[in-house]
């Protein structure tokens, strides 16, 4: 018989960035390519001052965002007609198929959040929705 391989804890120190589809600079953390994680993504994103993300939504997965600094905002709905708005110590909750649309409400200071997602792929679910962009 052969042997398994017995799952591990691992601790990741975001470093490496990659940019996502969603227009963003992502750092690279708990994720199936780097871990092996089959349930769960979780990542950090810095949105530049005045910066917007691409309009995209996640098919089947469910988001949570949690605002370290600075000042987030997101438009969503079917037609991004919504609007809400996170401070540092929110948690901000994204159900899965809701369009939005990510941005730094700040000219001046980088807004930084740790990102969770029950896709367990850093990029697989992103689907974009340019036709949503103004």
């Amino acid at each position: 018989m052969g042997s398994t391989k017995k799952p591990t804890c691992s601790v990741i120190r975001p470093g490496d960035e990659y940019d996502g589809k969603q227009g963003l600079s992502y750092k690279a953390g708990i994720a199936a390519e780097t871990v092996g994680s089959t349930g769960i993504c979780m990542h950090m994103v810095e949105i530049p001052p005045g910066a917007r993300g691409n309009a995209h939504m996640h098919e089947s997965h469910e988001t949570a965002l949690y605002v370290l600094s600075g000042n987030s905002e997101m438009w969503y709905g079917d037609n991004l007609e919504e609007y809400v708005t996170a401070d540092p110590g929110d948690l901000l909750y994204i159900p899965a198929g809701v369009p939005h649309l990510p941005g730094n409400r700040s000219d001046t200071e980088p807004c930084v959040a740790v990102i969770a997602r029950t896709d367990p792929n850093e990029q697989e679910s992103v689907v974009l929705l340019p036709e949503l962009e103004k």
